[in-house]
């Protein structure tokens, strides 16, 4: 299992954090980081989120089954 900090490059001004949950691995469907989301397992800069839509931006960071994502600008 991977612990600390992971990042996340984004060419894009953000992501959303369901899409940010498969792309990183956390999750292999949409179902699965719908559960993780709506059961209060993500937190978003130290908040619980419960917003599958909610737009993940360069900076951010989130953390969910004891391992965190920091976003990060890919370089064009």
């Amino acid at each position: 299992m991977f612990h600390g900090e992971q990042n996340v490059a984004i060419s894009t001004p953000f992501i959303k954090l369901d899409s940010l949950l498969k792309l990183s691995g956390l999750c292999m469907t949409g179902g699965e980081a719908k559960m993780l989301i709506t059961e209060k397992n993500v937190l978003v800069n130290g908040e619980a989120c419960t917003q599958r839509g909610r737009k993940i931006m360069p900076g951010d960071r989130v953390q969910c089954l004891g391992r965190t994502l920091l976003v990060t600008q890919d370089a064009p």
